[in-house]
């Protein structure tokens, strides 16, 4: 187990070198929407949540996260209107079916409203230039099924298989036919978690979005592909020997994309009493994004969560999160 601790934080420190170099060999990517952070707590501590787990919403990050999850049942709820007016419905439900004997299983969903457009086609023989054909509603879904186990006291490792299928609309071609802009794959995300022994010191590996590649009409193009190594740990343990009324999570994730340069996630959430949390992180090298932040409450086993993250010359971005665990 040492070997997995060492190659682990090599890759860590391998891909926090490459945020300070210059790296301009970006590839062409579609499907976006794959991309956005859903849940509020993961948002709010900049979403470095590769190397937390016991959730089900780790099926979003690297779902290696849920093997360690003691409750039966974990239900996630996620509401986000995006930029541009576009609305995010999404969430994540995981059981313990087994005492964490033969691991955990999970399901995982996001919807994508594009709101309403106008279409048009050009048509030089009229005034405007163009014709009006009505309108029509983009859409975006992904649907997942996960499962992760430990398969030691700190080593864990998990999986989602999941379909993704997006709608832009219809068009016409050259020779005056129809044809419907659609796309659907599946995809796979899998991730490795490891305990390293030392008060609450965790490492996690994450890949996401793993599929062929994909075509509209002749531009071919692939999912989102993201690399994250993670580590993270609850500061309290150095300081304080008793974790139940404060704890101090601290987590940083190195982020390589396929489409944007290398980038670096820090967040922190501090909790009182197990009831009150504050939250805070920050995305380094990213050009809309910077400060995040968020606040939860969390009572007899139902939670609420607030996310908040500017987003540049865009409006701010607001998420709300509902949650259930027994």
């Amino acid at each position: 187990m040492k070997k997995i601790v060492y190659i682990i934080f090599l890759g860590f420190l391998f891909s926090f070198n490459l945020l300070s170099q210059e790296y301009k060999k970006l590839a062409q990517t579609g499907c976006q929407f794959l991309s956005v952070g859903q849940d509020a707590r993961s948002t709010s501590i900049a979403e470095a949540l590769t190397s937390v787990d016991g959730y089900s919403t780790s099926l979003f990050y690297n779902p290696a996260g849920m093997a360690r999850m003691e409750n039966f049942i974990d239900l996630n709820l996620n509401h986000m209107t995006w930029i541009a007016d576009i609305k995010y419905y999404s969430g994540s439900f995981s059981i313990n079916p087994f005492g964490l004997k033969y691991g955990i299983i999970g399901l995982s969903f996001m919807y994508v409203d594009y709101g309403e457009f106008l279409g048009t086609r050009v048509n030089p023989n009229t005034e405007a230039g163009y014709d009006d054909i009505g309108t029509f509603k983009p859409s975006a879904l992904s649907i997942g099924l996960g499962y992760a186990i430990q398969l030691s006291d700190r080593f864990s490792v998990g999986g989602q298989v999941k379909y993704v299928y997006q709608e832009l609309g219809s068009s016409l071609l050259s020779d005056l036919s129809e044809v419907t802009n659609k796309v659907d794959v599946i995809a796979f995300d899998f991730g490795t978690l490891y305990r390293t022994g030392f008060k609450s010191l965790a490492f996690g590996m994450s890949v996401r979005n793993f599929s062929k590649e994909l075509k509209f009409q002749n531009e071919g193009f692939q999912l989102p592909l993201t690399f994250k190594l993670g580590i993270s740990m609850n500061a309290m343990d150095l300081i304080m020997p008793d974790q139940d009324l404060h704890s101090l999570l601290v987590t940083v994730d190195a982020v390589h994309n396929r489409d944007y340069p290398e980038q670096l996630n820090v967040g922190m959430e501090y909790t009182f009493n197990k009831i009150v949390s504050l939250r805070g992180g920050y995305m380094f090298n990213n050009d809309e994004h910077g400060i995040t932040g968020g606040i939860g409450l969390e009572y007899s086993g139902f939670g609420f969560d607030y996310g908040y993250t500017p987003f540049g010359v865009f409006k701010d971005v607001h998420r709300l999160t509902f949650r259930f665990k027994m």
